[in-house]
């Protein structure tokens, strides 16, 4: 890919909706996560979550969780945890109306297990956002990985066991 969030022109945002209408806008607001200061990444972040996670999920988020692995992974972004931690939001949200948006996107959190499980093995260091052992990297890891790992819901069940869970 060469440079973070370098594939996001692939996608066609346009065609994706998030809670309040076109998901054209998603790209910005990943920019400003991987490259913002504190006060504009805190603010992408929260406008992330509540646009493709809360309550339901929508065909945008699908789309947008490979993104937030690249995020989650990459040292310089300033709240990696913030990103795990939406990341396991998106987990734990579905779509009724919707079982297979809420699949894809459930999916595609599962997809990143193995970046879970290394950045739950690395060492346990504050995010920048604080000293609370709640908010650092390895913690954030820790608790997706548990969620992936018990992850049952009615959109999923029955499917075959996940790629990403078998390594």
């Amino acid at each position: 890919m060469g440079t973070v969030l370098g594939a996001m022109r692939n996608v066609r945002w346009h065609e994706l909706q998030h809670a309040y209408g076109s998901a054209s806008q998603v790209p910005g607001v990943l920019s400003r996560i991987a490259w913002g200061d504190a006060p504009s990444s805190d603010e992408a972040l929260s406008d992330l979550e509540r646009w493709i996670s809360t309550p339901p999920v929508f065909d945008s988020t699908a789309a947008t969780v490979p993104f937030l692995w690249e995020l989650a992974a990459t040292d310089t972004v300033r709240d990696r945890a913030g990103v795990l931690d939406l990341l396991a939001t998106i987990l734990a949200a579905g779509n009724a109306e919707h079982p297979a948006w809420t699949r894809a996107a459930h999916d595609a959190v599962a997809a990143g297990r193995a970046t879970a499980a290394r950045l739950a093995a690395a060492p346990d260091t504050p995010e920048a956002g604080g000293p609370s052992p709640a908010r650092s990297v390895s913690a954030a890891a820790t608790r997706l990985l548990a969620a992936i790992d018990r992850h049952a819901c009615p959109a999923c069940a029955g499917l075959p066991p996940r790629e990403a869970e078998a390594h």
